[in-house]
């Protein structure tokens, strides 16, 4: 499958190990003097390792690479003991991956692993810092905000007031997108072509309400193939419970539908899928159960 994981130029490292160090999941070892990923299976992708590197020799790349698992790197990291493990679970909070750390922390009660939570459970995620691009930051957002209108104002104030944002995790363009991120976990999933949100008014409150987004453009985005093995991944591997497509009428959107249903076909789940068409007008042409 195709995911985010490290890269190490082997020309820029000087040995120094700070990566290694770093790295809590054990993905890294020094070999022969130079910082070395000994198995894709323990790097989980979001590149803690980058800042710890005073040579700028790491950096994030999308590639074909077995799936993170959450049980190897404990299985991995546990002998190590419990300041190993605690760094391990603070990184995966730190970067709003709440399903790993729920997998971690149930590792450690199914092997009577007794260590305390507490720094955990009480530590905040906002303001984290995180060494990668902070525009590809993986994090889950919860939108709570509820307007209420203050008496005398004008309408048009009260409607831009009354439009919370429905977004529940950061990023949202497909190509940025882990599929094994946490909140794809059982998901509902909407898959918008990127120029609908511009069109459809209510696009938060009609379609995006309670589902997890991926936007993505099949004309103008390169490496669509990607996509395909994503979504299959997210069926998979993520086990999301139906996806969306949200397409424009025109001829270029069927695209990303086409995607979704060859991702399907791959699959070895079977999930349904709506496909909604929009109007240039935003208006919904059609709707329906695939």
């Amino acid at each position: 499958m195709k995911r985010t994981v490290i890269k190490i130029d082997e020309e820029l490292c000087n040995g120094c190990g700070r990566c290694v160090e770093g790295c809590h999941e054990g993905a890294l070892q020094l070999i022969n003097g130079k910082a070395v990923m000994v198995s894709e299976l323990y790097c989980d992708g979001l590149g803690a390792c980058i800042g710890d590197c005073p040579e700028g020799a790491i950096e994030l790349e999308e590639r074909e690479a077995e799936p993170y698992s959450e049980v190897a790197v404990m299985e991995r990291i546990s002998p190590k003991g419990e300041r190993v493990i605690l760094a391990h679970l603070k990184h995966l909070k730190e970067h709003g991956e709440t399903e790993l750390l729920k997998q971690g922390v149930e590792y450690l009660k199914r092997n009577n692993i007794a260590i305390d939570l507490s720094s955990i459970h009480g530590q905040k995620t906002a303001g984290a810092a995180f060494s990668g691009c902070p525009g590809s930051m993986a994090r889950a957002l919860k939108p709570d905000f509820k307007a209420t209108p203050i008496v005398g104002m004008a309408q048009e104030e009260v409607t831009s007031m009354a439009q919370p944002s429905e977004l529940r995790q950061w990023p949202v363009q497909l190509h940025l997108l882990n599929p094994q991120a946490g909140y794809f976990q059982g998901a509902n999933v909407l898959l918008a072509a990127d120029c609908s949100s511009f069109t459809a008014g209510n696009f938060h409150s009609r379609f995006l309400k309670g589902k997890i987004l991926a936007i993505a453009c099949p004309k103008l985005d390169s490496g669509t193939d990607s996509y395909i093995e994503k979504i299959r991944v997210m069926i998979d591997e993520s086990q999301i419970d139906t996806l969306t497509v949200l397409i424009m009428e025109v001829p270029c959107c069927g695209g990303l539908l086409q995607m979704a249903k060859m991702a399907r076909e791959e699959a070895s789940r079977h999930i349904p899928i709506k496909c909604i068409v929009l109007n240039l007008e935003g208006e919904i042409k059609s709707e329906v159960w695939l």
